[in-house]
């Protein structure tokens, strides 16, 4: 099974309050490695028009981009009752 299908197979529930923001965009577009684009399992990050996108809604909460960009990164866990529940454990 692909990480896509298993993915699919979780329940989300989405907060109008993003958990995940980047703080200055600007240092996003100076970045050479951009690894966010890659290392997220969900691709929670995207470029659009020379730009990093943050799609909070899908996050699996796993911590990797926070890892990867703790100085640029705000990261926390969703509110109570709210983000990702694993289907399966």
């Amino acid at each position: 099974m692909k990480l896509e299908d298993k993915l699919f197979l979780d329940r989300y529930v989405v907060d109008s309050i993003p958990h995940l923001k980047i703080k200055d965009p600007n240092k996003c577009v100076m970045c050479q490695k951009k690894q966010c684009l890659y290392t997220c399992p969900a691709q929670v990050y995207k470029q659009e028009e020379g730009k990093i996108v943050v799609s909070y809604e899908g996050c699996v909460e796993c911590g990797t981009c926070r890892i990867i960009c703790s100085e640029n990164l705000e990261w926390k866990y969703p509110r109570g009752g709210f983000g990702v529940s694993y289907k399966f454990g």
